[in-house]
């Protein structure tokens, strides 16, 4: 897999997913839209974490330096 997520976009990634986990932190309520939630912060962390988004993939869209 090469790596198709940028700094800034990695960084953006992670500032959702705190914010969502936040979110469902503070609401303490357990919904299917806090699942939600709380899948959609686990997959950006994951991409962040990775710097490879399958979506990107499939897009053909790359916000990486390194081409």
């Amino acid at each position: 897999m090469e790596q198709n997520v940028g700094t800034l976009d990695r960084l953006s990634r992670i500032v959702v997913a705190l914010a969502l986990v936040f979110t469902l932190l503070k609401s303490g309520k357990i919904s299917p839209l806090s699942a939600l939630m709380l899948v959609a912060s686990g997959a950006l962390l994951a991409s962040a974490a990775t710097g490879y988004c399958a979506l990107y993939t499939h897009l053909g869209v790359s916000t990486s330096n390194d081409k």
